[in-house]
């Protein structure tokens, strides 16, 4: 029998007339096929679909499963995707029958526990950020991004206001530019200091009556808390700009700093990074925003209100605020990863939340103590939950980032985030999370020391235990081959079928 590889596609497995399943004969009338669907409207033969059988089909994919890395199964030191494990209990919580089974076109009288549970993340999500009013509609931290960018512009609008630009740092996120310019902003990107903070000057320099909000991620990308962040803020509003939390990194500093009391207006959870719903795979994800009291009335809608029965007790209502800039996602938001982010700040309480960035920050400095002797952090020697090593110094003997990274998987590690940000020649951008033992850590260290002593050809080929090696990942991006083409027939293999 043909084995089948991990690295072929199913239609070069195939084998002419296997089946997984036998399908009784047509019992349609040919006359009433004719009827039914014209003919122009029918293929002239059955689609060329792979002929397996069943255990053959299994057989293939569980072996390319078996190929993937997950937080369930490797460390995932992703720096600032930050790739959380996702506790079970949660999951299957997620997954109890009275919430998987709610239709959100159900009368709100029928669906008053979701709406409880909705309310309270509402609650919950203002208490952490400083800021009172939430919309959980956004589906990712992108789109939370560019909602609050979209309820600062009718905010700006309700007062008469033409304000044109959205200002950011090098470091930030791409999705920030990316979001700003969606909105209808000119964006405008400002200098760094050395030391990966925001250059004050080159700031006020950007700063005038056209200013509409400054964008920054705090801590920010290079792993450091913006000490000058108040005082930033303050001339953000000094000339009546708003100030735009990017939340990406606040699984570093919940229950320790509120971005609304350090000088933000607005600010996006990234419920995967922050409160463990599952991260990648396109989705679904959630992105909820946080404001200030007097950008509320715009926010996204519905949003879960609580009124008080005369009788006693409470009722959940959908409410759209005033001048809502109306929907951004079909119904509630996704309810699932909610919910899973509702499990969590319920399971952790405040204390625990404080103790889950504590653990992240302790995780991150302890990594980069033992990794800077070989991998250098030109930001300093503390971090908050990730850092940025540089391999710039091993270039000198043909060693790049990117062989560390490929060369990582033969460890059985995933490989942290390179290139990014681009502040940072050669950037290694590490984050261990708070879940990942003092062991894992160590392994992870040991296993960075043992390639950089390696040969660099050696290490040019690697990864050396992975089915492909180095492909050309630029080209498969902008050229992906999206559709298998069956390579010529051979008079041998012509003869034979």
């Amino acid at each position: 029998m043909r084995n089948l590889q991990s690295t072929q596609l199913l239609f070069e497995c195939s084998q002419p007339g296997r089946r997984a399943a036998v399908f009784p004969a047509a019992d349609v009338p040919p006359q009433a096929i004719d009827e039914w669907i014209p003919c122009e409207h029918r293929a002239a033969s059955p689609p060329p679909l792979p002929e397996l059988t069943e255990p053959e089909v299994v057989r293939h994919f569980v072996n390319l499963s078996t190929l993937n890395m997950s937080v369930d199964t490797h460390f995932y030191p992703l720096g600032s995707c930050t790739m959380k494990y996702n506790p079970k209990r949660h999951e299957r919580l997620a997954g109890l029958h009275g919430i998987v089974d709610l239709h959100p076109s159900q009368p709100e009288a029928d669906v008053q526990g979701m709406l409880e549970l909705l309310y309270t993340m509402q609650e919950m999500l203002a208490e952490i950020a400083g800021l009172p009013g939430v919309s959980l509609q956004p589906a990712a931290g992108a789109q939370g991004e560019l909602t609050a960018l979209l309820v600062a512009a009718a905010w700006f609008r309700s007062r008469g206001e033409t304000r044109t630009k959205v200002l950011f740092p090098d470091s930030a996120h791409g999705t920030n530019p990316a979001s700003a310019a969606v909105a209808g902003f000119d964006c405008v990107q400002l200098k760094s200091t050395p030391r990966g903070f925001v250059d004050l000057a080159d700031l006020k320099t950007h700063l005038g009556s056209d200013t509409a909000v400054f964008m920054v991620t705090n801590p920010n990308t290079l792993g450091q808390f913006e000490p000058n962040m108040t005082e930033i803020a303050q001339m953000v509003h000094d000339v009546g700009g708003l100030v735009y939390i990017d939340g990406a990194n606040m699984n570093a500093i919940t229950g320790v700093a509120r971005p609304g009391d350090f000088g933000g207006d607005m600010q996006h959870f990234n419920v995967h990074k922050t409160f463990t719903g599952p991260h990648g795979a396109g989705g679904p994800g959630a992105g909820p925003i946080a404001v200030r009291s007097f950008l509320t009335e715009f926010l996204p809608g519905p949003i879960v209100t609580r009124r008080e029965r005369p009788t006693g007790g409470f009722t959940w209502h959908l409410t759209t605020p005033a001048r809502s800039i109306g929907r951004v996602r079909s119904f509630f938001g996704n309810v699932g990863i909610l919910v899973r982010g509702y499990c969590y700040l319920r399971t952790l309480g405040a204390a625990g939340l404080l103790a889950m960035s504590q653990n992240a920050v302790l995780n991150a400095n302890y990594l980069l103590a033992r990794l800077q002797d070989v991998l250098p952090v030109p930001q300093g020697d503390r971090c908050m939950h990730e850092f940025v090593a540089s391999a710039k110094g091993l270039k000198e003997r043909g060693v790049s980032a990117m062989d560390i990274a490929k060369r990582l998987l033969d460890f059985g590690f995933h490989a942290p985030t390179v290139y990014f940000p681009l502040v940072v020649a050669e950037a290694m951008m590490i984050e261990p999370t708070e879940t990942e033992s003092k062991e894992t850590l160590d392994a992870f260290s040991d296993a960075i020391h043992a390639i950089l002593a390696e040969d660099a050809a050696f290490l040019h080929d690697a990864p050396h235990a992975a089915p492909i090696c180095r492909p050309d990942e630029v080209r498969a991006a902008r050229y992906p081959i999206l559709k298998w083409t069956a390579p010529p027939a051979s008079p041998e293999t012509a003869h034979a079928h």
